[in-house]
């Protein structure tokens, strides 16, 4: 544990795979190794381009997509060795926030049975007036109008229908919320009052996230945390002023090259072009997976897969430069 990290995490993701199987025996490595900690009352980002794993990931991590190994901690306990039924009960501490939030809602239900459904599935009042009662009361703390408690998903816009997702996802009380992209499909000004809301929620009701996105701008707004994923493993993770500070691995400095700016005193500013091919996930070799796009590049990087080094306090990188540096 690092320095930094005093406090008992209240999920632990240990050495996590998720391999699909593919025809002809191939494997898909979405997800190759992931270790993380996600301490009480934080916001962890997840952040890497379309395809890198992140959103399986967060699926994976609260068996929504059953984990080919590894281990998966929530207060200590290895919730990949659940029952069904237990990790049944347990579902009422985990829930997701989806990235599209239409598809996400069923059509058929008006505003208030959609929030409802999981206290109806959980049986967690005695009746449907109290039932219903509670989830007005969500529809309040999201900044839903209860005028819309009638309405059905394809009568609201793309904020009000992720203020549904939201309340839906509060209903049971969860300690733990996985965030899977929920402001990439919504208008700028949209995105900035789910955010504002988000992180308002993380205060009054004490929760924590793992916030998944492919935008540092949104990344660094919500985040005390952020790692950073390429091809299903993690290359860089550290506090989020740090990683927006000092930059370690070239792919996460080629992320931060493309944030941009409104400043005309930035436009000499040198970016960082990736080049290459991005390698093949299918039955991955030995080696780092940002090789073929790395200008740093040496003949050790192709032979190898990286070991993780921590460069300060909280700050870890894959990198071979990183550890030929200590050495």
């Amino acid at each position: 544990m690092s320095a930094l990290d005093t406090r008992t995490p209240l999920v632990e993701v240990i050495d996590l795979r998720k391999h699909f199987k593919l025809k002809g025996g191939a494997k898909l490595h979405a997800v190759d190794g992931i270790n993380l900690r996600v301490y009480p009352k934080e916001t962890v980002g997840v952040v890497g381009e379309s395809g890198c794993g992140k959103s399986t990931l967060g699926r994976t991590i609260i068996r929504l997509i059953e984990p080919t190994s590894g281990k998966v901690l929530y207060n200590g306990n290895d919730i990949l060795k659940l029952s069904g039924r237990k990790m049944r009960e347990l579902r009422k501490e985990l829930q997701i926030i989806f990235q599209d939030p239409y598809s996400s809602l069923d059509p058929r239900k008006s505003v208030l049975e959609v929030i409802a459904e999981y206290m109806f599935i959980h049986h967690l009042y005695r009746t449907r007036a109290e039932t219903y009662n509670r989830a007005a009361k969500l529809m309040d703390l999201v900044g839903l109008a209860r005028r819309y408690a009638n309405a059905y998903p394809h009568e609201l816009d793309g904020g009000r229908r992720q203020r549904v997702g939201i309340a839906r996802a509060l209903s049971l009380n969860p300690k733990f919320i996985i965030c899977d992209e929920p402001v990439s499909a919504l208008d700028v000004s949209i995105q900035a009052q789910i955010l504002n809301l988000l992180m308002d929620l993380e205060e009054e009701l004490g929760l924590t996230y793992l916030f998944i996105t492919h935008d540092m701008s949104v990344v660094k707004h919500i985040s005390t945390k952020i790692m950073v994923m390429y091809l299903g493993q993690c290359v860089e993770v550290a506090t989020s002023d740090e990683l927006f500070e000092n930059p370690q691995h070239p792919y996460t400095k080629a992320l931060l090259s493309a944030i941009p700016v409104p400043d005309l005193s930035t436009r000499d500013k040198e970016f960082v072009i990736l080049r290459g091919e991005v390698s093949n996930p299918i039955n991955v070799k030995p080696g780092c997976r940002f090789a073929k796009r790395c200008d740093y590049c040496t003949e050790a990087c192709t032979k190898a897969d990286p070991e993780p080094v921590e460069v300060s306090p909280g700050h870890v990188v894959s990198c071979i430069l990183m550890k030929q540096q200590q050495n």
